[in-house]
């Protein structure tokens, strides 16, 4: 059996939404307040939807934080996060091109172990400003004779005539955003690490199996 209290009734009385309920009962723990705002939810959850749960909201928070931590880190050494990022995803060994100079390529890629394909790589570390057309037309005229493959890396995103041009370009350019980007990190384990490993067990029905 339940009982409303009565800062409940007068949070009913007074037709309150739910963030007003959740205001008066800041007081309590958070615990105790996920019990109170997400009961019905709760009841209704497996514990595997709940394990789920937990690391999806983990795994959201650390590329959050991750994204943070690539903008506020030096441009040079960003670039050469991106090279080691694109060699753990299995491409060739890089090369970083001089830190000033370069022609708009900050690192070229060897597809092949000769180096008869080569990819450019532009990275920009940016915190707010979008990448735009005129970056793209950049760096397509880089790699012009050269090569007809490039990745364009930012940590923020492309504008629509930025990512209009490098589908329209004669060479094959990949876009990568900043969202993109931290789940490629996480995904190959550049830049995070393993904190905790849990076990979860279930009954093996064959071992109960009469032969």
């Amino acid at each position: 059996m339940v009982q409303i209290t009565d800062k409940g009734m007068k949070a009913s009385s007074k037709k309150l939404q739910l963030k007003d309920v959740k205001s008066q009962f800041s007081e309590l723990d958070t615990a105790e307040n996920t019990i109170i705002i997400d009961n019905n939810e709760t009841q209704s959850s497996t514990p595997q939807y709940l394990i789920d749960s937990g690391f999806a909201a983990i795994e959201s928070q650390i590329k959050s934080d991750l994204l943070d931590k690539l903008k506020d880190i030096d441009p040079y050494y960003f670039e050469k996060i991106i090279l080691i990022l694109l060699k753990k995803m299995g491409y060739g060994d890089f090369i970083e091109t001089p830190k000033s100079g370069d022609g708009g390529i900050d690192g070229i890629i060897n597809e092949d172990k000769l180096g008869l394909e080569k990819i450019y790589i532009q990275a920009k570390r940016y915190t707010e400003n979008k990448v735009r057309e005129k970056d793209i037309q950049n760096f397509i005229g880089a790699m012009s004779g050269d090569t007809s493959k490039g990745v364009f890396v930012t940590t923020s995103s492309f504008d629509s005539l930025a990512i209009t041009k490098a589908h329209d370009a004669h060479h094959s350019i990949i876009l990568i955003n900043g969202n993109k980007l931290v789940d490629l990190m996480h995904q190959y384990s550049v830049g995070v690490q393993v904190r905790n490993t849990y076990e979860i067990k279930e009954i093996d029905g064959d071992f109960f199996e009469e032969n």
